[in-house]
């Protein structure tokens, strides 16, 4: 059995242990989705209405019961129905997702494009000024909090300009690409400089030791010209642990961004996970958590894959 294969059994039970520890812990959650609803007025009602309520909400059941019941349908891929929504669990996840997948795409990019090239200029003038500069610029921007970014970049907008960005909406990239990277912008440069940062300090540490190996020295003594050792011998083999660090990162963007899509009002799905919380909608909760857990696996899958094309030298799953 090759190593796909093996990785794609274990999905399963990966879902299945998120599936009982996302239903556990909301339910550990002091309250229910009566009393989030209907807040100081649930006192007021009547043992009936309670009990006509829960069995509405699917509560009246012992827990065992209602995961029984919620697993058989979500092995169907039918996820249960929202009460805050009222709609099928599964379609507001798909109505919500596609902007929280643009705004960690555009993230990565961003954070790519500026934090691969820092690292390596900085490896390749190591201890020079260039490098001090550098390096300040990555320790700035990991120890700046996203919150504090994005309001600063609000702030700089409305009082330095005159204009806001756009807030509370999201208009499909193929339906109008302009007013979509309006909107995606300034969010997606909050969360991308951040990782930019963490990215120019992972590329700079991987490119100083392979920069320092023999066959890199081996090249330099043939006459090979600096930038194609840097750039067709080195950077392959420093990428490794970039693509590990972005793997990571991507997979937290796609299960939202929740601070920046409070910040900028986006319908995004992190924002929606935290509402489903507050609101004891115990579907969706379960139903996004484990939409999430599947594409952190599937992510995380798709990194080590990337790790052989990188480096022959790696063998998935052999001995």
């Amino acid at each position: 059995m090759n190593y796909l294969a093996r990785r794609l059994m274990t999905f399963p039970l990966v879902m299945l242990g998120v599936s009982i520890l996302v239903f556990v812990s909301i339910r550990l959650v002091p309250g229910d989705a009566i009393t989030a609803m209907l807040g100081t007025e649930a006192g007021l009602l009547t043992p009936d209405q309670r009990a006509a309520l829960e069995a509405y909400f699917g509560i009246d059941q012992g827990w065992f019961t209602q995961y029984w019941r919620w697993l058989a349908g979500a092995v169907q891929g039918d996820l249960g129905v929202s009460v805050t929504f009222g709609k099928p669990v599964l379609d507001v996840i798909l109505e919500r997702f596609p902007l929280t997948l643009e705004l960690a795409l555009l993230s990565m990019v961003i954070a790519l494009a500026i934090g691969l090239p820092a690292g390596i200029f900085a490896a390749t003038r190591n201890e020079q000024p260039s490098d001090l500069a550098v390096r300040i610029f990555a320790m700035i921007g990991q120890s700046t909090p996203n919150f504090v970014f994005a309001l600063l970049a609000i702030y700089v907008l409305s009082v330095g300009f005159g204009v806001l960005p756009a807030m509370g909406e999201f208009t499909p990239f193929l339906e109008n690409p302009l007013r979509n990277l309006g909107q995606m912008i300034l969010p997606a440069l909050t969360l991308g400089f951040a990782f930019a940062a963490a990215v120019t300090r992972i590329s700079r540490s991987a490119m100083l030791d392979i920069l320092s190996d023999d066959y890199i020295r081996t090249a330099r003594a043939k006459g090979v010209p600096a930038r194609k050792v840097i750039w067709r011998h080195a950077l392959p083999n420093a990428l490794i642990p970039v693509v590990t660090l972005s793997g990571v990162e991507f997979g937290y963007l796609l299960g939202g961004a929740v601070i920046v899509e409070q910040i900028f009002a986006l319908p995004g799905l992190g924002r929606m996970v935290l509402d489903a919380i507050l609101q004891r909608d115990y579907a969706l909760v379960q139903g996004s958590v484990l939409f999430i857990a599947l594409n952190f696996m599937i992510v995380n899958l798709l990194v080590d894959l990337a790790y052989a094309v990188l480096d022959p030298r790696i063998r998935l799953g052999g001995k």
